[in-house]
């Protein structure tokens, strides 16, 4: 069984994912630790539990979700995957990160390797299936964990919410197309691992989630 570890950092309180695998590989999902102490956090962690970082993955490259891509590529020499979709976003972070508030950013590097629907991540035993889910942004992608029924969703579903549509490249239609065809089918059992907020599942989004209820979705693709 893999190990998920979550960390919540920087101003926008983005989840990011430490997945381990029993053979001590892991990945490092969506790098969002700003600061020295958020990064010095990270590292401690891993070095602490004798973990082998082999993947750094983003769902996407908005800003909360890639200002630690530098420290980690550089401290343990991993190559940046994402979809060829979110370089754009990527490219755009030095011009707007100003408007956030933020400032001066390490620039990410650029990918190593573009990740598309259909890719197979494996680390140790562990798989992660690849699915595109855009809407969010063009180039969103999440990670499926079928062995262990969870998925990394990235900012697309969230626990009583879904992921906002009124940044550059984004669609609610097509969110809730991604939602409705690649997440929900998983089943009530999965687990949901988001961007922001606490871990939630399928099931209880399905009965509890505004924007997922039989009318408001419909309405909304």
């Amino acid at each position: 069984m893999s190990t998920v570890k979550v960390f919540t950092f920087n101003p926008f309180q983005e989840n990011t994912y430490v997945v381990a695998d029993p053979s001590g590989q892991c990945v490092i999902i969506d790098p969002g630790c700003f600061d020295p102490s958020e990064k010095r956090e990270l590292a401690d962690y891993i070095s602490s539990n004798n973990l082998k970082p082999v993947k750094l993955l983003n769902t996407h490259a908005h800003i909360d979700h890639v200002l630690g891509n530098r420290f980690v590529a550089e401290k343990w020499g991993l190559g940046l995957e994402l979809h060829r979709e979110d370089l754009v976003t990527l490219h755009s972070l030095p011009n707007y990160a100003h408007i956030f508030g933020v400032g001066t950013i390490e620039e990410s590097p650029e990918p190593a390797n573009f990740l598309k629907e259909g890719d197979k991540i494996q680390f140790g035993s562990t798989v992660f299936d690849v699915v595109f889910v855009p809407g969010h942004c063009p180039g969103h992608v999440a990670f499926i964990n079928r062995a262990e029924e969870y998925v990394i969703s990235g900012d697309v579903l969230f626990s009583g919410s879904i992921g906002r549509t009124d940044l550059p490249g984004g669609s609610m239609k097509v969110l809730m197309e991604s939602i409705q065809k690649k997440i929900l089918p998983l089943g009530d059992n999965y687990k949901v691992y988001s961007g922001h907020g606490p871990l939630t599942t399928i099931g209880r989004e399905k009965r509890e989630n505004y924007f997922l209820q039989p009318g408001i979705a419909e309405s909304l693709s």
